[in-house]
């Protein structure tokens, strides 16, 4: 068996520029991503700001409504999440009125409390049951004064 053979000894290769090249590879890949983080940023704040004025500003702002519903057997229906459509109907005191319009279109229900007995008679206090609805802040004013001085009442969307 012939005896094995060893690697010669070279000298060093050193190729030109290639400290160069990798520099300029790293800074290029830095700006890359620079620039993506600068363009993502760009988009986000266009769309916020696009989402407030298409809105009316305020409009942008989500809060909790609580609402109450003349017919209770309709909110045993409502599940968190469902959207409805908040309906006025007529004058609370007299029982007629104006048409039937609608206060809020599309709303999430948010909660659905457990509607409550009096202790007195075993009716639901105040007629109803009560919803909680998330809508623009302009939208609760509107939900609030129609359920003040009219019967509301839901349509599931």
């Amino acid at each position: 068996m012939p005896e094995p053979l060893g690697v010669p000894q070279f000298a060093p290769l050193r190729v030109r520029g290639g400290a160069r090249r990798l520099r300029r590879a790293v800074l290029r890949r830095r700006r890359a991503i620079a620039a993506g983080l600068a363009m993502t940023a760009a988009a986000l704040a266009a769309s916020a700001a696009q989402g407030a004025r298409g809105a009316g500003g305020d409009e942008s702002v989500t809060v909790s409504a609580p609402v109450r519903i003349a017919d209770a057997a309709t909110v045993r229906l409502l599940r968190p999440g469902d959207r409805v459509d908040v309906i006025a109907t007529g004058n609370s005191r007299t029982g007629q009125g104006a048409a039937a319009r609608v206060i809020a279109s599309g709303a999430r229900v948010a909660e659905v409390p457990e509607a409550r007995e009096s202790a007195q008679d075993g009716s639901l206090r105040g007629g109803g049951a009560l919803i909680v609805l998330a809508v623009p802040r302009a939208t609760a004013a509107a939900l609030a004064g129609a359920g003040a001085t009219s019967r509301l009442a839901v349509a599931v969307c």
